[in-house]
């Protein structure tokens, strides 16, 4: 009896294995999470792997900073950043480097890192 339990748990193991396996391999970019709070941009560095498209959710979670909308100036993208409500961004396959993204007054800074 204990033997069979045993099996039984070892295969749901790997089922559960192979489907998360199955999700990681869809295809879809990688997300990574940016808000902005009182402090600014939180995380100021985000890293992300070089040579695939990723998306940023960025969240503003206040009104009291100038960062009403996020611009990526060497990408060309600029997006207003309603209080409360995730924003996504999605960033094309980028070569190992840095580059920059501002508020829209260039006040609040951050920086992702491509590796």
């Amino acid at each position: 009896m204990s033997r069979t339990m045993i099996l039984v748990g070892c295969i749901a193991v790997l089922a559960v294995g192979c489907a998360q396996e199955s999700k990681q391999g869809t295809g879809e970019p990688a997300r990574f999470a940016l808000a902005v709070t009182d402090s600014g941009f939180t995380p100021a560095t985000i890293t992300i792997p070089a040579g695939k498209p990723v998306t940023i959710v960025v969240t503003r979670k206040t009104d009291q900073t100038c960062a009403k909308e996020i611009v990526f100036p060497a990408q060309g993208i600029r997006k207003a950043l309603p209080l409360n409500e995730a924003v996504e961004i999605a960033l094309p396959a980028s070569p190992k480097g840095e580059m920059q993204y501002v508020c829209g007054m260039e006040m609040l800074k951050g920086t992702v890192v491509a590796q």
